[in-house]
Formats: structure tokens, sequence, C-alpha cells
């Protein structure tokens, strides 16, 4: 891993080959939802969270601490994950590897778009990515890795 990197991309590849789910209904939104907001209140992180299907808010919570602005990141973290198809700190990663940045080179609005850590693709076997899950509130490899925790312990 060099310098340039927050994480390890292979790290980052293997989370998303490994946190792939069965299924995802309205009530498995709810729960993988309520577990992050369980996670952050035992870390006393000032979170939102959002959880995506399709276009549809399935999911959405801003605990004390958190301030509008927080909304704006998850939509821009998560138009990234949705569009590459893969975490949005992944995204970033890709970008500082090529030895630039997301906002420099992908072309795409910075108001809009943000490949900043906390947003994760939802993938269902069979279906591929199906929706988003994010966090905004804490440093992005901190976003990133709740998220990882608790799609872990939703899958266990």
């Amino acid at each position: 891993m060099t310098s340039t990197h927050l994480v390890d991309p292979a790290e980052l590849a293997e989370q998303e080959r490994a946190l792939v789910l069965p299924r995802f209904t309205n009530d498995d939104a709810w729960r993988l939802g309520c577990l992050l907001v369980e996670l952050a209140r035992e870390q006393g992180a000032p979170v939102a969270i959002g959880i995506r299907r399709g276009g549809q808010r399935l999911f959405h919570c801003a605990l004390d601490g958190t301030a509008p602005d927080n909304d704006e990141w998850l939509e821009r973290k998560s138009r990234v994950a949705l569009r590459y198809g893969t975490s949005s700190l992944a995204v970033g990663e890709r970008f500082r590897a090529k030895g630039t940045t997301f906002e420099a080179s992908s072309h795409l609005d910075p108001a809009r778009y943000a490949a900043h850590g906390g947003a994760f693709p939802l993938r269902v076997a069979g279906a591929g990515v199906i929706g988003v899950v994010a966090v905004s509130g804490l440093p992005q490899t901190e976003d990133h890795a709740l998220i990882v925790k608790a799609l872990t312990r939703f899958l266990a």
C-alpha cells in the first residue's frame, strides 16, 4: 500500500466480494438501518444514515450532532457508489492511485458527486447492485468502516 492510499484497495475489493446479501426487502432496510443507529450510538458517533433501493429511500436517520450538510453528503456519496457500482471510498482510491483526485478527473459535478468514504453498494446475489447504504458525519474511513461492520453483523 502506498502512502497515497487511505486504505488498501485489495481490502476494499474483498469487502465488496464478501458483503453480498441473499435478498434485500424493505424490512431488511429497516433492520440494517436500526443496526447502524445502534452501532453509531455505541460509539457516540454523530452520523446521518441513509438506505436506498432503486430510487426509493427506505431508511433515514440523523442522530444528534448532525446537520443538513450530512444529508447532502449522503446523497453525493450515494450517487458515486451507484454510478460506479462500488464503494465511494474505493472510487476515491482509484483516482488517488492514478495520482489525481475524483474532483479533478471524473468530469462529474462535485456539488452532486463525492468520492469520499461512506457509501457502500447493496449487492444481492444474482441481482447485482440494487441500492446503497450511506453514512456521513465521521472521517471518511470511519464512515466506511461503520457500514462494513454493520453489514458484516447483518449477514452473520
